[in-house]
Formats: C-alpha cells, structure tokens, sequence
C-alpha cells in the first residue's frame, strides 16, 4: 500500500494529472466506491481532499463510513469533466486517521463544517489510472490513451476465497453474482 506522496514521487505527471480532474470543480470531488458487509459495491459523491503528503477524505457517519471501518478497501473515481469523458481511478485501503492535529489540518484546508459527525480517512494507492479522450478535436477518433500505475510494493491478492477460483470475484473483492440492492 502506498502513500499518495509515494505514488506521486514514483509518478508525478499522473498524479497531477489525477488531482486535476479530481479537484476540477475547486475542492475535490468524485464518486466512492466502498464494500457492504454483502461484498456489493456502494457508490456516493464525496470531496476526497488532495495535499502533498496524502488523499484523504471526510466522511460523515453513514453506512459508507461504517463500510471503511469495517472492510477499507475503497475506489475513487472522478467526476467527469465537461469538455470532455476523460476520467481517473485510484483505489486502495481507507486507514482512520484519529492525530486530532492531523485531522484539524486537514478540517480547515477541506473547509469541513465543525462539529460534524464526519470521520477522517487517508487512503491509500494500490492502483492508479487515467483515461484521456480527444473527443473535442476528433470526436469518436481512435483509442483513448490509458495510463495505469501499480504499487510496485504490493503483492498480488491472495486467492482464498471460494468465490475467487470461478472468477465471480472483481480484483477488488467484489462479488459480482449479488445484486446491488
């Protein structure tokens, strides 16, 4: 697992890339992928705050945050720009950040509202992809140029579980035969 200071030292370009498209809109934002106690996939709009020394996130205490505490595996995904469909990827392990100087750090640069019920989160970065598309100059032109990143660190999931030998099992642990209701 990575830090994003060690994804970004290993890879600039891409991460700023990635912090680009993240933090499009002014403050971050993006879609959070995290894992039910099901295995199913949950999904919701957050603002992941990006800093020279790491990607963090507020969550306020939802079913979402209890799935970080429980699992921490998450995705995030950005919000697509307007000109045009290029998007980024990263995902990783969400840890509890709980350094209540850490976290007043991180409340004032993300303009988290005080008091709240949110809990912070650093997450790390196992993966790491950017997809550019020149659908403005040459709109349904060619390809769309893909740069992934891998942590060189990590080492490939362990392939214990059942569900993991049919192949019923994403990279990311999840289970593809239930429903996401």
């Amino acid at each position: 697992m990575a830090s994003w200071t060690e994804f970004a030292a290993d890879e600039p370009r891409l991460a700023d890339e990635i912090r680009l498209l993240m933090q499009q809109y002014g403050p971050g934002f993006g879609y959070l992928a995290t894992v039910r106690a099901d295995g199913g996939p949950r999904v919701h709009p957050v603002s992941p705050v990006i800093t020279d020394d790491g990607l963090w996130c507020f969550v306020v205490d939802s079913p979402k945050c209890r799935d970080l505490e429980r699992d921490g595996r998450y995705a995030l995904h950005s919000f697509p720009p307007e000109e045009s469909d290029d998007e980024a990827y990263v995902a990783g392990r969400a840890c509890p950040v709980t350094d209540p100087i850490t976290v007043a750090r991180l409340a004032r640069i993300g303009r988290a509202a005080p008091r709240s019920d949110w809990r912070l989160f650093e997450f790390t970065v196992d993966v790491a992809m950017l997809t550019r598309r020149d659908s403005v100059a040459r709109p349904g032109a060619g390809r769309p140029q893909v740069r992934l990143w891998l942590d060189p660190e990590g080492a490939a999931p362990a392939r214990t579980d059942p569900l993991a030998a049919d192949g019923r099992r994403g990279r990311h642990g999840f289970d593809t035969r239930r429903s996401a209701a």
